[in-house]
């Protein structure tokens, strides 16, 4: 019977299309503050394939939502923009949340190898946000950034 041989594909896409939505809604969602004082929803990148798969195949990042990845350790993190859809600011913070280095408008990946990005000083933290961002919510060397991570 060739019609029962075809479900099973758009099934098993289906299935791996909710599964992948359950994993993005399974992130811990914190609040975190920007220098200018705005509010945005970060979604927390702990776990590595989260932050491996970072902003990968999403076709846009809402205007009050960032990613916020975090790192055991301090050091020269880098991001790049494999499978990205859209330009995104990349802020780099140290281990007390203060701007380190700011990638301006680090356009998506057209061809391999994609570009690194790389901070000039140790990070323990990354935020990613839309192009432009970062200059307009004053996200500068030097400025603080607030949150608090869930326990």
């Amino acid at each position: 019977m060739p019609f029962l041989r075809r479900p099973i594909p758009i099934l098993a896409a289906l299935l791996f299309v909710l599964v992948c939505a359950a994993s993005v809604s399974a992130r811990d969602t914190i609040r975190l503050t920007l220098p200018s004082g705005r509010e945005m929803k970060a979604e927390v990148m702990v776990k590595p394939e989260d932050r491996a798969m970072g902003l990968m195949f999403r076709p846009s990042l809402p205007a009050d939502r960032v990613l916020l990845f975090t790192f055991d350790e301090v050091d020269f993190h880098s991001i790049w923009m494999k499978n990205c859809r859209f330009p995104i600011d990349i802020v780099w913070l140290d281990e007390a949340r203060k701007v380190v280095h700011v990638q301006e408008s680090a356009p998506p990946c057209k061809a391999e190898p994609c570009p690194v990005y790389l901070p000039m000083r140790k990070a323990s933290f990354v935020v990613e946000m839309n192009a432009g961002q970062a200059r307009r919510e004053k996200a500068l060397v030097g400025a603080q950034v607030n949150f608090e991570l869930p326990r």
